[in-house]
C-alpha cells in the first residue's frame, strides 16, 4: 500500500497522549501522514497541535463517568456522535492503521474502526485496563500491555506484552540547563514534585505546609497543574509552574529524587532515568485503583517508595522522603538491572503488521 497514512488517538489525561507523542517521530522520520483524533477541549490538543506535520481532528466525546450524573444521560448521544465524526474523518483520510492510547476519547474511534474496516491497535498503560480500553477492547485487532500482569485482564489471542514505550527526547536532558531554568543551583538536591497533569490539590497543600522543612533538605521543582501556582509563595529554593513539555527533559535531568502520582507512563519514565520516586497513588475514592497497583508493583521491585493519600500528612511526607534519601542507591541499583524491553520498536514492529494491506 503506497498511501502511507497512521492515526493516532488517546487523551484526557497527559497520560494518555505522552506514548503517542513518543511514536510520532518515527513516522513523522520516515515520511507518514499522520492524522490525530481527540477531544476539542482535552489537553491533547495542546500537546499536538504544536507538532509539525499532525493534523489534529476535535470531536465530541463522553466522559465515561463511574458515578451517577445527569451527565451520564447525554454522554450515549455524544458518543454516537463522535463515531460518525471519526468515521467520517477515517474516510476522508484513510489511515491503514489506528493506534489508540486509551481515554474517553477513543471509544467513538475505536468504534468508527470498526465501521470503517481499518485495523486497530490500544496500548494500556496501567496494571489493569482502563474503561475506556476495557470498552473499545473488542474493535481492536491487536492489544498491548506494559506490565506483564496486565496480560492476566486482556483477551489471550489479540493481546501482546510489550513494555513501557518511552520517549528518547527525556535521555537528551541537561542538568545545567534544567537548574537554569529553574532558576536553582548545585549546592543541594533537587526534589521534583508532580501531581499529573492535573494536579493534585492533596500533594500541592501538603508540599507547600511542608516548606519550611523541605527547603532545609531539597530544592524544590514543583508542577501543580494548570490554575494551581500559588503566587503568594516567594521562596528561595522553590520554584512552580502549571505544566511543562518542552523542556520536561532538563527538568527531570536536573532532579535527584521524584515525588509524584503514579501514573504508569511517568513512572515508567523515572525508572528508565533511574530516579528514585516516592508515589504517592490516587485514593480509591477519586480514581478506580489503577494507580494503587501501579504503585505496589513499583514497590515490590524496589524500584520505589509509597505513601497512600489517606496516610499523607506534612509529618508522614518528611519521613518519607527521609526514607526516600537513605534507600536510593538500593533504588537506583535496583533500576539498573531492569531490562528495557525495545518497547518503542516492538509497537512499531505490531502497528506494521496489524496495518491494512
Amino acid at each position: 500500500m503506497n498511501h502511507k497514512c497512521i492515526l493516532f488517538t488517546g487523551g484526557g489525561t497527559a497520560g494518555h497522549v505522552i506514548v503517542n507523542l513518543a511514536l510520532i517521530p518515527y513516522y513523522q522520520q520516515h515520511g507518514w501522514q499522520i492524522e490525530y483524533i481527540g477531544s476539542k477541549n482535552g489537553i491533547e490538543r495542546r500537546l499536538i497541535e504544536e507538532l509539525d506535520g499532525v493534523t489534529y481532528h476535535p470531536i465530541s466525546t463522553g466522559k465515561l463517568r463511574r458515578y451517577a450524573s445527569i451527565e451520564n444521560l447525554k454522554d450515549p448521544f455524544k458518543v454516537i456522535k463522535g463515531t460518525f465524526q471519526a468515521a467520517r474523518i477515517i474516510r476522508n483520510t484513510k489511515p491503514s492503521v489506528i493506534f489508540s492510547k486509551g481515554g474517553f476519547v477513543s471509544v467513538p474511534v475505536l468504534l468508527a474502526s470498526k465501521l470503517t474496516g481499518v485495523p486497530a491497535v490500544i496500548h494500556e498503560s496501567d496494571y489493569t485496563p482502563g474503561l475506556a480500553n476495557k470498552i473499545a477492547t473488542p474493535f481492536a485487532k491487536k492489544v498491548l500491555a506494559t506490565f506483564p500482569e496486565t496480560m492476566d485482564y486482556l483477551p489471550a489471542k489479540k493481546s501482546e506484552y510489550v513494555g513501557a514505550v518511552v520517549r528518547d527526547e527525556l535521555f537528551q536532558g541537561n542538568r545545567e540547563e534544567g537548574l537554569a531554568i529553574a532558576g536553582l543551583n548545585k549546592e543541594k538536591p533537587v526534589l521534583l514534585v508532580m501531581g499529573g497533569s492535573g494536579g493534585s490539590q492533596k500533594i500541592n497543600e501538603t508540599v507547600r505546609e511542608s516548606l519550611p522543612q523541605l527547603l532545609s533538605t531539597f530544592q524544590i521543582i514543583h508542577i501543580c497543574g494548570t490554575d494551581k501556582v500559588d503566587p503568594t509563595i516567594k521562596q528561595e529554593g522553590y520554584v512552580q509552574f502549571e505544566y511543562i513539555h518542552k523542556e520536561l527533559k532538563h527538568i527531570f535531568a536536573a532532579s535527584d529524587y521524584v515525588l509524584s502520582r503514579a501514573g504508569a507512563n511517568a513512572i515508567f519514565e523515572f525508572l528508565a532515568l533511574q530516579k528514585p520516586m516516592l508515589l504517592i497513588p490516587l485514593s480509591l475514592q477519586a480514581s478506580r485503583g489503577d494507580q494503587i497497583l501501579n504503585a505496589k508493583s513499583f514497590a515490590k521491585k524496589r524500584y520505589a517508595r509509597v505513601l497512600e493519600e489517606e496516610a499523607l500528612t506534612a509529618e508522614s511526607l518528611m519521613k518519607e522522603l527521609a526514607h526516600l534519601r537513605e534507600y536510593a542507591p538500593i533504588m537506583i541499583d535496583m533500576m539498573k538491572q531492569h531490562k528495557t524491553e525495545r518497547a518503542k520498536e516492538h509497537v512499531i514492529n505490531i502497528i506494521k503488521q496489524t496495518q491494512k494491506k
